[in-house]
């Protein structure tokens, strides 16, 4: 079944819509909630309070690209949920409370969201480089990982510093596409 036709089924209002999209898309956010939680019975609430979400928001919402939609939902509730676990250990906010008075004069260099979303990337990027071409990726690799100079690279993989140039650009290009498509960007 086609995005289309599911999120008819939503504003249709019909009661397969849930059982559709979790047969169709239901690992995926699964996935994601576990990579982001660590937690299996997490992940799996987490699934249903997006499946809840999405029957509550469309309509009147009607996403252009479902997977980045749940996506996005998937990642705001496993945030929700990590906060609330934090907070939870810090006795309900009390100590949070005593810190915050404190982050004027030492200010914290991350927070749990920023980390979660730079795992996020992080994964989606191995993700990407995993269905390159085993040169592709090595040159992608070894340009933004190792910093090695495009001449270097050339040599390296005995190719030409245009060719390798090429390459580098359409590389970039595709993640960019495949960045978008997961609704990290």
């Amino acid at each position: 079944m086609v995005d289309s036709e599911l999120i008819a089924l939503f504003e249709q209002r019909n009661e397969h819509a849930v059982e559709e999209i979790d047969r169709q898309y239901g690992a995926l956010c699964r996935a994601m909630a576990l990579e982001l939680t660590g937690n299996p019975q997490d992940a799996e609430e987490i699934c249903n309070d997006v499946w809840l979400a999405v029957w509550n928001q469309i309509p009147p919402d009607k996403p252009g690209h479902l997977l980045s939609y749940l996506a996005e939902i998937t990642r705001k509730l496993a945030i929700k949920r990590l906060r609330l676990r934090y907070t939870q250990r810090r006795g309900r906010g009390a100590r949070a409370a005593v810190l915050d008075e404190l982050a004027e004069c030492v200010p914290a260099s991350e927070n749990v969201e920023k980390e979660i979303e730079r795992r996020m990337l992080a994964s989606a990027v191995n993700r990407f480089l995993s269905d390159l071409p085993e040169q592709q990726c090595a040159v992608f690799v070894l340009r933004y990982t190792y910093g090695m100079p495009v001449k270097e690279i050339a040599k390296q993989k005995e190719m030409t510093v245009n060719a390798v140039k090429v390459l580098l650009h359409r590389t970039r290009n595709k993640l960019k596409n495949y960045l978008k498509e997961e609704g990290l960007i």
